[in-house]
């Protein structure tokens, strides 16, 4: 018997984990304004190679056996009537309402449109781009940065690729010293420049880009690995910028409810919760939320069970890979700096499949 309306807004990692979990227990709708489930984690890969352009794209068709998948936009959450409004004038009821709606990346690792068609034709774009750039330059010198530029390196051995960062070591926001340096001696040996404490933007002649030093850099294609912005200006025009912080994320409790309403919950990328925006955390804070939801539900049952609060995640393995045969790992040691292991270790955990097969069974295709 299932109890409860739950509407999941966002189906990227964290939406998808917490509507298969509730799938046997609640009556699950998750919304989505696309078609198939985005495995952002291959992107980087498919907007370079064109025979990876497939890959990041895995149907929503399996995922729930009780449940349903809307394809729409969100618009607002009522919280007066208890009911999601989506674009097309649908009214979702809740009894709980969960938002999962993530962060927007920059290119290539964004989904394009609705559909897979105009997703996959945004990454050919750039891999036509790539193809024919005599420079490529990428901003940005964080694991997304440090991982495009080996990509891009490994498609085009013949064309100049920089790497610039505003930082003084790559990986910097790591705290992996070590891991920086392998990261650029990896890079420099494959001849890719590495600009440090060089904070870019666009010069005054169009091709061209300026550091804060004045120095100039030409390049014919860009790519700005520069962080990511959470997905909650639909909060904001619908009345609920209260629910936000300044820098645009949800504020969550322990629990992961936004505050002061317990029937709604923000997970993932989306909310204030940690710092640390990576899909180990999103997927625990899925698990967390839907025994907290389960909880809820349930609450007025004789065996009542209590809430359980979330730890922000700090200590989780950090996978960079280097193409899909090299790359490092980060491993958190107790009390001190982590432990940084070499190919062997990254290539069969991520640089390999990207974790394409893990999301095909989270997703119900156990084959192909």
């Amino acid at each position: 018997m299932r109890d409860g309306d739950v509407v999941v807004i966002g189906g990227g990692y964290a939406g998808v984990r917490l509507a298969k979990r509730l799938d046997s227990v609640a009556r699950v709708t998750l919304v989505d304004r696309k078609e198939v489930f985005f495995h952002r984690i291959a992107s980087l890969r498919a907007g370079v190679r064109p025979d990876w352009s497939v890959t990041p794209f895995i149907p929503y068709d399996r995922l729930l056996s009780n449940g349903r998948v809307v394809t729409g936009k969100a618009l607002r959450v009522d919280t007066a009537e208890r009911q999601v409004v989506l674009a097309t004038g649908e009214r979702l009821p809740y009894d709980v309402v969960v938002i999962a709606t993530g962060a927007d990346y920059p290119e290539p690792a964004r989904f394009t449109g609705t559909t897979t068609e105009e997703a996959m034709k945004s990454f050919a774009g750039h891999q036509q781009q790539i193809a024919a750039a005599e420079h490529v330059l990428v901003v940005g010198g964080g694991p997304s940065g440090v991982e495009l530029s080996a990509e891009v390196r490994l498609a085009r051995p013949d064309a100049r690729v920089t790497l610039a960062h505003s930082g003084p070591a790559l990986l910097h926001n790591t705290g992996s010293e070590r891991a920086g340096r392998k990261a650029r001696a990896w890079l420099e040996a494959h001849d890719v420049e590495v600009r440090l404490d060089s904070f870019m933007s666009p010069g005054f002649e169009f091709g061209t880009y300026r550091d804060a030093r004045g120095s100039v850099i030409a390049a014919d294609l860009s790519f700005w690995a520069t962080g990511t912005t959470p997905n909650t200006l639909w909060l904001r025009l619908g009345g609920h910028g209260d629910w936000l912080n300044a820098g645009g994320h949800i504020k969550v409790d322990r629990t992961l409810r936004v505050e002061g309403h317990l029937d709604v919950f923000a997970v993932g990328d989306v909310n204030d919760a940690t710092e640390l925006k990576i899909t180990p955390a999103a997927l625990a804070q899925a698990d967390l939320a839907a025994w907290n939801i389960r909880t809820y539900l349930n609450s007025s049952g004789k065996h009542r069970k209590q809430p359980r609060f979330y730890r922000p995640i700090h200590r989780t393995p950090l996978i960079v890979p280097f193409g899909p045969a090299d790359g490092l790992t980060m491993l958190p040691v107790l009390g001190g700096e982590s432990a940084v292991l070499g190919s062997r270790t990254s290539v069969l955990a991520k640089a390999k499949t990207l974790m394409t097969p893990y999301m095909r069974r989270q997703l119900g295709y156990t084959v192909g």
